[in-house]
């Protein structure tokens, strides 16, 4: 096992790797694979099957395994921070900077990160409904979600339709393929395994115990890890899930919510660094950094503790026989989830008229046919809402 050198590798790729989860994958397969040769093809194809087959952020998992193979328990833990750390700072610091931010100059940077977050969303929203609705049964379940979270918005929907989706899937997806199952050599045994997988457990049982109630430190971890625990499908999926954690239950305020998500597709490295910023703006009454920092470790530690545990049980578990068609149907009610959460609150939230409905169309075009970073397009969408704003207010 070779630990040195991975904090430096992760560093690098958190400062650099611009454009989201999608892209991240690109680039630790150019980085990993074809410069350093820390995998060969075949082990890097088994990793990407494991890290979008579990819950959590599949980037930063795959990094974290890649850490593991390479460095055991340090070298996760280094690739997890050298990959987090940049990230997570500038979420930090822009948190620091919101209170400042005043007047109608900011009024508009907010009002074109709302933006941001329609035209995000709404593009992860047809990347992950071309790749995982390939069918009629899994665009059943999907409106079906979608409908019934847009009807009813409970906080504790989205776990009993995830649980659903995966009851359904066994009747409704038992054509999907099976999952790859070879086996990858990692520092330590299935005990260990078994042990993640109960600590992962444990942890989501005390966070469904723990949360609601006021904005305390107890309450933020719990509300972070229940997340973190249940996003399937991709970092945009996390939108819902802290959207009713921190705005619905009154800790935040939706515009601050918003422009926080928006700011992320800015910054280079993990979306899931949102949480340094959500953290140091809910009220808990201590200091920024400290809920910056609770936030930012409860909503990764589950999908670390599920890729550890599985990564020596994979072989067994990917031969399960339901476990294909159980995966199926989850991806299909989270498509629906982040359906509910882009046309109930999303949308309404930064299409306030002609002008938004306009750059937002224009801008989710460019994503989706010229292929143009998300950076660019993010720049684009701010300096125009900018422009327009000060036009209407000069009127």
């Amino acid at each position: 096992m070779k630990s040195s050198g991975v904090f430096t590798t992760f560093l690098k790729l958190g400062l650099g790797s611009f454009g989201g989860p999608i892209a991240h994958l690109g680039y630790f397969r150019d980085e990993f694979v074809a410069r350093r040769r820390w995998l060969d093809e075949a082990e890097f194809a088994q990793l990407l099957a494991i890290c979008q087959a579990l819950p959590g952020p599949a980037s930063s998992q795959l990094g974290f395994a890649v850490g593991l193979l390479r460095g055991g328990w340090v070298g996760g833990l280094l690739a997890f921070l050298g990959f987090t750390l940049p990230s997570a700072l500038l979420m930090f610091g822009l948190a620091l900077l919101a209170p400042q931010l005043d007047g109608p100059l900011a009024a508009s940077l907010v009002h074109g990160l709302k933006l941001v977050a329609v035209v995000v969303v709404a593009h992860g929203l047809w990347g992950m409904a071309r790749s995982l609705l390939p069918d009629g049964p899994r665009a059943l379940l999907a409106v079906l979600a979608g409908g019934a979270m847009l009807a009813l918005g409970a906080v504790w929907l989205q776990l009993a339709l995830i649980g659903a989706g995966a009851v359904l899937g066994l009747v409704l997806c038992r054509h999907v393929p099976p999952l790859p199952g070879a086996g990858l050599r990692v520092a330590y045994g299935r005990g260990a395994g078994w042990v993640m997988l109960a600590l992962f457990l444990a942890g989501l049982a005390a966070a469904l115990a723990l949360s609601g109630g006021g904005a305390t430190l107890a309450a933020l971890a719990a509300a972070f890890y229940e997340a973190g625990a249940l996003v399937f499908g991709g970092g945009h999926v996390v939108l819902p899930l802290l959207e009713q954690s921190t705005v619905a239950s009154g800790w935040l305020a939706y515009d601050d919510f918003l422009a926080g998500y928006g700011a992320a597709q800015v910054v280079p490295g993990p979306m899931f660094s949102l949480s340094a910023y959500l953290g140091a703006l809910v009220p808990t009454g201590q200091p920024p950094a400290l809920g910056a920092t609770v936030a930012l470790l409860a909503l990764f530690l589950p999908g670390l503790l599920v890729v550890a545990a599985v990564l020596p049980l994979w072989g067994s578990l990917a031969r399960l026989r339901g476990a294909p068609a159980a995966i199926a149907g989850i991806n299909a009610v989270v498509v629906g989830l982040l359906a509910a959460a882009l046309v109930g609150t999303v949308a309404p939230a930064g299409l306030r008229g002609p002008a938004d409905v306009a750059i937002a169309l224009g801008a989710l075009a460019v994503l989706l046919w010229k292929r143009v970073n998300l950076p660019w397009v993010v720049a684009a969408i701010v300096a125009t809402t900018l422009v327009v704003q000060a036009s209407a207010a000069s009127l």
